[in-house]
């Protein structure tokens, strides 16, 4: 299997489980992963795929450009923009969403906000974000890098990695460690879903979790 056909069956895996069960995972294997303050536009998203980064700056005296990188992005990836947090203007509206969406992107995370909300929610396009607010980026904020290393939340995302969202928010998983996670996170939902069915059958949640190991699932693999 070559490596895009690899990335592509764990990000498959990856979107079936969800953030908090990949966060679990991260937390067992002692890995970041949780972007804070990174929230779904809408309930009901979700998306999986490797990062395609963009990391931009203050305009300088010579003012530069938002970008036109949408345009080297591939189907699937997910566009993970570092705005270094601010809620003050934009650096995604309209035009990017019907890009990305025709395009066949998997979705796009801002450390940061977004405008024109009302396309992806027409379209169905994922999209997180700190917020919306309508101001423009032009003439603000000008792209400094793409492809290099960017900041979501308070995660550090390499170009590559894997970006999952859903309701609960988004996890960034490494690239070099995804396979590692994405079976941790299977072991943890398969418990979840064991003491889920016990305690149905009126086991105690106490018995349930010592039964199925749930505790020592969570922890790092040092403290089990």
């Amino acid at each position: 299997m070559d490596e895009g056909a690899g990335t592509a069956a764990v990000a498959g895996v990856l979107s079936g489980l969800g953030t908090a069960t990949l966060s679990d995972a991260l937390d067992r294997l002692g890995l970041p992963g949780s972007a804070l303050g990174i929230s779904a536009l809408a309930p009901g998203q979700r998306m999986a795929g490797p990062a395609f980064t963009v990391r931009y700056v203050p305009v300088g005296a010579v003012r530069g450009t938002v970008g036109d990188y949408i345009d080297d992005c591939e189907p699937g990836q997910v566009v993970v923009l570092d705005n270094d947090g601010r809620l003050d203007c934009t650096v995604w509206g309209d035009i990017l969403t019907t890009v990305a969406h025709v395009r066949g992107l998997a979705g796009t995370a801002i450390d940061g906000v977004c405008r024109d909300v009302a396309t992806p929610l027409e379209l169905g396009y994922p999209m997180y974000s700190r917020g919306r607010f309508m101001r423009t980026g032009k003439d603000r904020v000008q792209v400094a890098e793409v492809g290099g290393a960017v900041t979501l939340g308070d995660v550090r995302v390499a170009p590559g990695d894997l970006v999952v969202g859903d309701d609960d928010g988004v996890v960034v998983v490494p690239q070099d460690r995804a396979e590692e996670v994405a079976a941790t996170a299977l072991r943890i939902s398969e418990a979840e879903d064991l003491i889920i069915a016990a305690v149905r059958q009126g086991m105690t949640i106490a018995e349930a979790r010592r039964q199925h190991g749930y505790h020592s699932l969570q922890r790092p693999e040092e403290d089990s």
